[in-house]
């Protein structure tokens, strides 16, 4: 049920009215189905078994600090979108809140970026999803099965997405409990009972600098921590859905941040400590040593048991990125800002979804996945466009509210930071700066096109979506608000009862 207003908190309905828009959704997601949403996105279990063998060859044990470091700079960033999305609970997340921290052009671009690498990411995760559902039935994994399992995982996350929002709820939490089982459950126990290195390994480099600076190996890892931290702002993306949004999605956003930290710690740490050969993953010798480390550890039954789980796991994270996607489509199509907008923008009657803006977001990923099928050199570029996209995007809105600040607003929903949201701001700005750098560093192959594969996707989007913007005039096609971050944040202030109706500004 909407939230009933308080002395410093508009009710539900009245907060998106206010803000230019009617409730189509059910308001059927709590706080702790939110936080499964964004968890599942996030997903510890699907980025640590995606790049564990790469960063340690590559950073040796110490790559696990990693995980601290750009957990914290993106507890930083979600502190910021939770301030935004508390003022601001609408469908779409980092669409809707660039646009009125900055305006309609700032924010199509930013929404351009983030739905390609959000497409991208579906599909990069179904297609790493297929090698456990092919490992539990001990099915060879050619190309063809590969392209039949992984579009098996997209139509499934379709079906259980266009049942509705509480079928999106419930497989939500069965995947977060799935992802408790397999990060922290499993970890503890390999930490526990199968520990055959000692914890002074995550400080020995075990010579992957070679006659070089450790610094420039350690860097080189970063993207095992890079890769995992970001899904967070799914739990904005559905904000229409979630009841008393304002208070409960800053919260959903940041326990996901701290509680996939921890499991990600746990999960790469039990690997490490529990690896038998772990100077031969370190050599590169082994690019895929789970599966060999749960055999030993669990035994047979054991690792069919924890590959039911880490499908289950990477099913509820394609659920969760096709809904977060799908509400991204949605809250864009509204506003009139895309191609077939009115068609995207339907929302059914009987389950309340956007079913077409789902369809996208279903279909594309297939298609993509096809062209990989045909071209399996694409899979590596597709994973590290997407990583970048969606950091490039982040930073856009992180960008807009500092701009905002330093015109004087004061963000006015019931999660505010008060004195330190400009601290936090810059904070978060510089730490998204430095990842941005790190991921878009060209590599050192001597193949052009794989060393400079991530910047040139990233091109790319940008280009095409600079063009279309400029022929199409998309920002012309819409008179929804935009760039009234201190006018909402004065007339919430007078609304709520904050500041006297004489001394706030109207908003238009």
């Amino acid at each position: 049920m909407p939230a009933e207003p308080t002395p410093n908190h508009l009710g539900d309905d009245e907060h998106l009215k206010f803000l230019g828009y009617d409730g189509s959704f059910n308001r059927s997601m709590s706080l702790w189905a939110n936080f499964a949403l964004g968890f599942t996105y996030l997903s510890p279990l699907v980025g640590v078994y995606s790049l564990f063998a790469t960063a340690l060859a590559v950073g040796g044990p110490p790559s696990i600090w990693w995980i601290v470091i750009v957990g914290a700079g993106q507890l930083l960033v979600s502190l910021v979108f939770g301030e935004v999305v508390s003022q601001y609970p609408i469908h779409g997340g980092i669409y809707p809140w660039a646009r009125r921290l900055w305006g309609r052009r700032y924010a199509w671009m930013a929404a351009w970026v983030y739905i390609w690498a959000m497409i991208v990411t579906i599909t990069a995760v179904a297609e790493f999803g297929a090698g456990f559902v092919a490992s539990l039935f001990s099915v060879e994994l050619t190309p063809t099965v590969n392209l039949t399992i992984t579009l098996g995982l997209l139509l499934v996350a379709f079906v259980f997405n266009f049942s509705g929002t509480k079928t999106l709820a419930r497989v939500a939490q069965i995947g977060l409990a799935a992802e408790l089982v397999g990060v922290i459950g499993l970890g503890l126990y390999l930490l526990i009972f199968q520990r055959k290195q000692e914890f002074s390994v995550f400080f020995d480099t075990m010579g992957v600098e070679g006659d070089g600076s450790y610094v420039a190996a350690f860097m080189g890892a970063a993207l095992a921590g890079l890769f995992l931290f970001y899904g967070f702002e799914a739990c904005g993306d559905v904000a229409e859905e979630v009841a008393n949004p304002a208070r409960r999605i800053p919260k959903a956003m940041m326990m996901t941040i701290l509680v996939g930290g921890v499991s990600a710690l746990f999960s790469f740490g039990g690997y490490v400590l529990a690896a038998p050969n772990l100077e031969e993953i370190v050599a590169g010798g082994d690019v895929d040593p789970i599966p060999g480390i749960l055999e030993a550890t669990l035994g047979p039954v054991g690792a069919k048991l924890f590959l039911v789980i880490a499908i289950t796991a990477f099913i509820s994270c394609v659920l969760s990125l096709q809904a977060a996607a799908s509400r991204l489509l949605y809250s864009f199509a509204r506003d009139g800002m895309i191609p077939g907008h009115t068609w995207l923008a339907k929302v059914s009657p009987r389950n309340k979804v956007p079913t077409n803006a789902l369809i996208v977001a279903c279909t594309v990923p297939a298609l993509i996945s096809v062209l990989i099928f045909l071209n399996d050199g694409l899979l590596l570029p597709v994973t590290s466009f997407a990583v970048l996209g969606i950091y490039v995007a982040f930073q856009m809105v992180v960008l807009a509210s500092l701009r905002q600040r330093l015109m004087g607003w004061k963000p006015a929903g019931p999660f505010t930071l008060g004195r330190l949201g400009l601290v936090v701001n810059v904070a978060a700005l510089a730490y998204g700066v430095f990842a941005m750098i790190l991921l878009a560093k060209p590599g050192s192959s001597e193949d052009f096109f794989t060393d400079w594969v991530v910047l040139i996707g990233l091109g790319i989007v940008v280009v095409s979506g600079a063009l279309y913007l400029v022929i199409a005039r998309a920002d012309r096609k819409s008179d929804a608000p935009a760039g009234d971050a201190i006018a909402v944040a004065d007339e919430i202030r007078t609304r709520t009862g904050a500041v006297p109706a004489a001394d706030a500004t109207t908003v238009h």
